[in-house]
C-alpha cells in the first residue's frame, strides 16, 4: 500500500478513521501540482483580487456551511440574503419594479432555466411542442448542453467580421419552430458584446424570447462603463430583452457556484417553476433544477457585494483594463505576435503572423513554465481571460512569452490544440 501522512491511496472506505492533521497535510500535498491562481497564472476558474476579499467570502460562506436554501421557512436568514442579492442584481443590469430573479449555482443552471422557461412559455403561448433557439455561432456551449436535456433544437448562425452576431444571418434562420434567440454580453470565445438592442429589435418583431448571456460581463460591464469606457447597452433594460445571466462567482467574486438568472417581467417565473403534489409528503415547489441548495454561496455573494460596493468594483474593472492595456502593449512587441481580438472588457486573443511560430506551440511552452494557456481553434490564438490576479504576474508573463516565441521560432516546433474546454 502506498502511503502519504499515514492516509492510503485506496478506493474503499477505510475500517477505521484517520487523524484530520494526516488528512488535511494529503490534500495540500494533492493541490501541489494544480495551478497558481493566487500567482496569476490560472486566467479562468478562480478570479481572485485580494486576501482581504477572499477572507470575507470564506468566513461568509462557512457562516451558513450547513444551511440549506432548499428550507427557506426553516432559513429565513438565507431567504433574506438571497432576495437582497437578487434585488442587488436587478438595479444593476437594467431591472424594473416588475422585474424578478433566480440565484442558481452557475452559468449552465441559469442558461438552463432560460432554456426551460422559453420552451414552457413557447409551448404555452405559441403552441409549439419542440422549439428551437437560434444563436450566434459564438454562444455558449452551455446553450446547446441545456437544450440536450430539454428536447430543444439549436441554429448557430455565421458572424459578422467583427466576430459579433450578424442580424441579417439570425434572422434568415428564424422559423415557425423558434422560439428564443440569444445572445453574448460577451461571447466567451471572442469577447466581444454583440449588437443587443437590435437583436432586442428583432425579437420583438418575430415575438421571440431573448436571452443575454451576460454569466461573462454582468458583473464587469457595469463598472468598466461606469469607469469611462463604451460598453453598449445590453442588460434587461434593452426593449425586447426577457432574460439575463450574470455570474455572481466570475466579477461578481463570489465563492462557487453563485449565478443570477434574472427576468425582465417576474410574472415569467412561472415558466421555470416545478410544482408536484401527487407524492405522500404533499407539495413540492422548487425554481431551481436543484432540490437542496448550499447557502454558502448565497452568503458569500451578499458579503462580497456589500464589502465591495460601486466603489470596489469600479477599482476591480480599472485593474483589469489597466492590465488589458499593458498585456496588448507587450505582446505586440513582441516579434511574430500580433493581438488578433483586444474584445471589449476582459477576454483577448493573439496570434503569430510569423509562419514559423507555431502559435500552439508557444503554449505548450508557456504551459511548461507553469502557466495554464487557454487556445482558440477559430482562430486559431492563444486565448486569455483577466482577472486582477494576473496584474503582478504580467511582466513575468510577457518575458516568458518572449522567450516562447524565440524558443519556438528556433526550433519550428509544432503544437496540438488543448481539447479541454472552459
Amino acid at each position: 500500500m502506498n502511503f502519504q501522512h499515514g492516509i492510503r491511496n485506496m478506493t474503499t472506505l477505510p475500517q477505521t478513521g484517520s487523524d484530520w492533521n494526516n488528512l488535511k497535510a494529503h490534500l495540500r500535498d494533492l493541490k501541489k501540482g494544480d495551478a497558481k491562481w493566487k500567482e496569476g497564472r490560472l486566467p479562468v476558474y478562480v478570479y481572485y483580487y485580494t486576501e482581504e476579499l477572499l477572507r470575507i467570502s470564506h468566513e461568509a460562506y462557512m457562516e451558513f456551511f450547513n444551511e440549506n436554501a432548499m428550507g427557506s421557512t426553516a432559513f429565513p436568514s438565507v431567504a433574506q440574503l438571497e432576495k437582497e442579492v437578487i434585488e442587488m442584481g436587478l438595479d444593476l443590469l437594467g431591472g424594473g419594479p416588475q422585474s424578478g430573479g433566480t440565484f442558481t449555482s452557475g452559468g449552465t443552471e441559469s442558461i438552463f432555466l432560460a432554456l426551460k422557461s422559453a420552451r414552457e412559455w413557447a409551448r404555452t403561448e405559441k403552441g409549439i411542442e419542440r422549439p428551437k433557439i437560434v444563436m450566434a455561432y459564438s454562444g455558449h456551449v452551455s446553450v446547446d448542453k441545456s437544450a440536450g436535456y430539454l428536447g430543444m433544437e439549436t441554429v448557430r448562425t455565421p458572424l459578422r467580421p467583427d466576430r459579433r452576431a450578424d442580424i441579417k444571418a439570425l434572422e434568415a434562420a428564424i422559423d415557425e419552430r423558434t422560439c428564443m434567440l440569444y445572445a453574448s454580453a460577451p461571447g466567451y470565445p471572442h469577447g466581444v458584446i454583440d449588437p443587443i438592442e437590435e437583436i432586442g429589435a428583432l425579437a420583438k418583431k418575430h415575438r421571440l424570447w431573448l436571452h443575454v448571456d451576460a454569466c461573462v460581463g454582468g458583473f464587469l460591464a457595469p463598472f468598466v462603463r461606469e469607469i469611462g469606457n463604451p460598453i453598449p447597452p445590453f442588460d434587461l433594460s434593452v426593449p425586447g430583452v426577457t432574460s439575463l445571466s450574470a455570474d455572481l462567482h466570475k466579477y461578481g467574486f463570489a465563492a462557487k457556484g453563485a449565478s443570477l438568472f434574472l427576468l425582465a417581467n417576474a410574472e415569467n417565473k412561472k415558466y421555470h417553476r416545478f410544482e408536484f403534489s401527487n407524492w405522500p409528503r404533499g407539495s413540492f415547489l422548487s425554481h431551481t433544477f436543484q432540490g437542496s441548495r448550499a447557502a454558502g454561496p448565497i452568503a458569500s455573494a451578499w458579503a462580497v457585494m456589500n464589502a465591495l460596493g460601486h466603489e470596489g468594483y469600479c477599482e476591480i474593472a480599472r485593474v483589469i483594463m489597466d492590465t488589458k492595456k499593458r498585456l496588448i502593449a507587450g505582446v505586440q512587441k513582441i516579434k511574430g505576435l500580433r493581438v488578433l481580438e483586444p474584445g471589449d472588457l476582459c477576454i483577448l486573443m493573439y496570434d503569430s503572423i510569423d509562419p514559423r511560430v507555431d502559435v500552439y506551440a508557444v503554449a505548450e511552452h508557456m504551459g511548461k513554465k507553469g502557466w495554464f494557456v487557454g487556445r482558440s481553434t477559430t482562430p486559431k490564438a492563444i486565448h486569455v481571460v483577466l482577472n486582477p490576479a494576473m496584474t503582478p504576474a504580467l511582466d513575468q508573463y510577457l518575458i516568458d512569452l518572449a522567450e516562447a516565441v524565440e524558443h519556438v521560432r528556433s526550433t519550428q516546433e509544432v503544437g496540438n490544440v488543448d481539447h479541454r474546454s472552459y
